[in-house]
């Protein structure tokens, strides 16, 4: 069998961004609407995932599931990235801080969406690989460190909003410091068995909001010591 090519994965884009709709649908009472944010999907239609998935899996790279990554870490399945994005409601004014890049496939939905991100990733050669791809893709609008995502990015704080893609029982302190005011931050909280999908809303008085959502699992935020 020959091998897959670009309009091939664009239809299983297309197929792909079809099937969040469906999910969505579905999920009406437990999101409390029926569609995502179509900037969102647009930004999934456009966004080569099977560009930020190890070669191997690049031919399942648009089903609706979390894929094996490397050390122990998976990219998400399409339908909760695609929801993250949509309770993050990113503007195109904003700058975003992103908490564990992976190999960047939601870093560059971001960059389609948001003035600027600033990502920090806990594993190097996650960090390097990521960055190589989203410049030979364009997206030179994100930048990449190296750290313990928990501690957050404090030299380009405050953020408009800030996404974190690991679970945590709470959200950390210095991610809550380093969100503007009038902010929201999206993580899964919890326990390492039982999560839930988070929205955390900064206050005009600095006081803090939540709003639980759907139940998730996520690997848990590693910190460094």
């Amino acid at each position: 069998m020959k091998p897959m090519n670009e309009k091939h994965f664009a239809i299983l884009r297309r197929h792909m961004v079809e099937t969040i709709g469906i999910h969505s649908d579905l999920m009406a009472d437990e999101l409390g609407k029926a569609a995502l944010d179509e900037r969102v999907l647009a930004a999934m239609l456009k966004v080569p995932r099977h560009l930020f998935v190890p070669a191997p899996l690049a031919h399942v790279a648009y089903e609706d599931a979390p894929l094996p990554i490397g050390f122990n870490k998976t990219i998400s399945q399409p339908f909760i990235t695609a929801l993250m994005t949509d309770l993050l409601a990113p503007e195109p004014h904003e700058t975003v801080l992103e908490i564990g890049t992976g190999l960047g496939y939601h870093a560059a939905l971001l960059a389609e969406l948001v003035d600027r991100v600033y990502s920090v990733e806990i594993v190097e050669e996650f960090a390097n690989e990521a960055e190589l791809r989203l410049r030979q893709l364009g997206y030179h609008a994100v930048e990449i460190r190296v750290g313990d995502g928990s501690r957050g990015w404090a030299e380009h704080a405050p953020y408009d909003k800030i996404l974190v893609t690991a679970a945590a029982n709470e959200p950390p302190p210095a991610l809550l410091r380093q969100l503007k005011q009038g902010g929201r931050m999206v993580l899964p909280m919890g326990g390492d068995e039982a999560q839930v999908l988070t929205v955390v809303h900064k206050d005009a008085d600095g006081g803090v909001r939540v709003r639980e959502f759907i139940p998730v699992r996520f690997t848990r935020l590693e910190t460094v010591i």
